[in-house]
């Protein structure tokens, strides 16, 4: 069992010892350490969102999370089976203090997790999460009287606003989409994306779709994060079958994966270079990805006459450098799309509505326009080290032994090489060194990051 308490939120396996797993004892103090946080921060803003993907405990912890809030006097909007950029879209559209979102994301079915929004729809911040976490542990909140308890209300219509939101963008272009009579495969491993992808796709006008595992009753077919290995599936019923493309969404719907026409992957990194490729054809300007993401989004766009900027590996780092640079778009190389002209947060929808209408406006197949990008390969590595290692002191002297190279130091080291690059990041719960490194190929990618893991072996094996 396991039970992760994050600035981010809680999460945690169903089932077993309170404090050692998410079990409801866990779920009502952390909800009334959110929710007396909102009440505090918000000048008693006391309406809050809450929405769940479609695990099979979520029924149930979304249960003890409204019944929480309502206790401190807070009233409770319930999307119900929803994703999580339709929760960030309705928090302010209600002007709430903020929501919760009930998903473990990638993680398989006995995880589930509470995501924490602030009043703008977005993740709440490092310092912000340290607050709630401190007043979890304190037990610092105050139930309100009976006469003073909140209320309960439904919202049945939110995925159908944020798709209306979608189809209301300058740049989706639903004409071109359905010029096109596109057939599409789609994988919503048994999660909301089963309720709101399809709902897109006939939106957008999209001819024929193929649906696997689109019931949203929570029993994942498959591990649910859509890398590659996850998806042998989706990827053999389009070899044999005769579709343009394959459409894969995780559990709550904030990473896209993509899938060619021949079966084969267009590469998770590489959801937000083409996006981005045909936001940047019609809007010149800024984006931003986090260290570990490919160098192709930089390659496309400075050849369309912006700048792109790095930020540290999180959603909110890259959310917030988003900001600073007023990037026309951004996201991560793990399928996440954030476009600003609807909201700061990662969004598969709004991903798959601008895709579509740049293949349509591209005239390639899948195939071709992945071709048309650069072709860069990320090996994934990690070294575990002992507990008497020092960690940083590791990372410190890996970035003077590169002191010639350039370095970005806002998250680990990352290290660059002309086109190449290496991204050491020690982890926050374990003795370990995640070590990414990118290339033209994939042998000099893996060769590269080797160079760097015998690199720190021996500076170990010097202090030892």
């Amino acid at each position: 069992m396991a039970l992760i308490k994050s600035i981010s939120g809680i999460r945690g396996t169903i089932g077993g010892q309170a404090g050692d797993a998410l079990t409801p004892v866990d779920v009502v103090k952390f909800a009334a350490a959110y929710g007396t946080w909102v009440l505090q921060t918000t000048n008693n803003n006391n309406t809050i969102v809450v929405g769940r993907d479609a695990r099979i405990s979520g029924d149930m912890i979304n249960k003890l999370v409204c019944a929480t809030l309502q206790g401190l006097g807070i009233n409770v909007v319930d999307v119900g089976l929803s994703t999580t950029p339709t929760v960030e879209m309705v928090v302010p559209e209600l002007k709430a203090g903020g929501g919760i979102i009930l998903t473990a994301s990638h993680n398989p079915k006995q995880w589930n997790a509470l995501k924490l929004l602030n009043y703008k729809g977005e993740f709440i911040s490092d310092a912000e999460g340290k607050l709630v976490l401190e007043l979890a542990e304190k037990e610092a909140f105050e139930f309100a009287q009976v006469t003073e308890l909140g209320t309960y209300t439904k919202q049945e219509d939110a995925i159908k606003n944020h798709i209306k939101a979608i189809l209301e963008l300058p740049l989706v272009d639903v004409e071109a989409i359905k010029a096109k009579k596109f057939s599409v495969a789609i994988d919503c491993v048994n999660s909301t994306g089963g309720i709101a992808v399809p709902m897109l796709l006939e939106a957008l006008g999209v001819k024929k779709v193929e649906k696997l595992f689109c019931e949203p009753d929570g029993h994942f077919p498959h591990n649910p994060e859509p890398l590659p290995e996850n998806l042998r599936e989706i990827s053999k019923v389009i070899e044999k079958g005769k579709f343009d493309l394959g459409i894969v969404v995780d559990p709550d719907v904030d990473r896209l994966a993509l899938i060619n026409e021949d079966g084969s992957m267009f590469g998770e990194e590489y959801t937000l270079v083409a996006v981005a490729d045909y936001i940047l054809k019609n809007k010149v300007g800024n984006t931003v990805s986090n260290l570990s993401s490919t160098r192709a989004l930089r390659d496309v766009t400075e050849k369309a006459g912006g700048s792109y900027f790095a930020a540290a590996v999180g959603e909110v780092n890259v959310v917030n450098m988003m900001k600073e640079q007023n990037a026309v778009i951004g996201g991560e190389g793990n399928g996440g799309i954030i476009y600003p002209e609807l909201h700061y947060g990662r969004d598969a929808l709004v991903g798959i509505a601008l895709f579509l209408t740049h293949l349509a406006k591209s005239g390639m197949s899948m195939t071709r326009l992945r071709a048309s990008y650069p072709n860069y390969y990320i090996s994934k590595n990690k070294i575990e080290l002992t507990p008497d290692v020092n960690v940083d002191a590791v990372l410190t002297q890996m970035q003077e032994r590169y002191a010639k190279q350039p370095i970005n130091t806002i998250d680990g080291v990352k290290i660059e090489f002309d086109k190449e690059w290496v991204h050491l990041r020690k982890s926050n719960t374990e003795p370990i060194i995640r070590i990414y490194a990118e290339s033209d190929s994939n042998a000099t990618a893996e060769h590269l990051a080797n160079k760097i893991i015998a690199d720190i072996k021996e500076i170990i094996s010097v202090k030892a």
